[in-house]
């Protein structure tokens, strides 16, 4: 659960009217409409940026209309904010990913791990971005560690293209075989 903690150089006035703005937003991204949740968030414009919160909503709105590489800046300075929490980092390195960024990716969320070792998702994450980076070991090390934590996992390793670069590597053949 992601943890926020209202900016303290606005007015009650203002950090209230943010909080209706806030809750507008997740309301239409909770409704599948991101352009209005995008256009509220806009029209509070600088508050936006020294609140935690609106600046995770707006970089999850601008996620999901495909604008990664303008997401980047508000989930990084949600993540100055609340630097502990997973669901930002896993949310940037996610961006930072689909921008080609891959070692600001692994960055995000080798963060993620060090604040929570027991999400097996940061994990398995990590292994598809140390796969695309080429770094065998390294994907095979996370993948087998997200695994040990949850093997629902092995499921969706058939399907994932960012193994690719590994799928026939022997090792990984073992650790993804499925027992019957």
């Amino acid at each position: 659960m992601l943890r926020f903690s209202p900016s303290t150089d606005m007015t009650t006035e203002a950090r209230t009217h943010l909080r209706r703005v806030c809750t507008e937003a997740e309301g239409y991204l909770e409704l599948g409409m991101p352009e209005y949740a995008l256009a509220s968030l806009q029209r509070w414009g600088q508050h936006v940026h020294g609140d935690a919160r609106g600046c995770y909503l707006l970089g999850e709105t601008l996620r999901e209309l495909e604008r990664y590489r303008e997401a980047i800046f508000p989930l990084r300075r949600c993540l100055e904010l609340i630097p502990d929490d997973i669901h930002v980092a896993m949310a940037l390195g996610w961006c930072f990913k689909r921008v080609g960024q891959l070692d600001e990716a692994i960055g995000a969320l080798e963060h993620a791990v060090a604040v929570d070792p027991s999400e097996a998702v940061l994990h398995y994450n990590l292994a598809c971005y140390w796969s695309l980076a080429r770094n065998r070991r390294r994907a095979l090390q996370c993948l087998a560690h997200a695994l040990e934590i949850d093997g629902n996992f092995r499921e969706m390793v058939c399907d994932e293209p960012d193994f690719d670069p590994i799928r026939t590597d022997p090792l990984f053949q073992a650790l993804t075989a499925t027992v019957g």
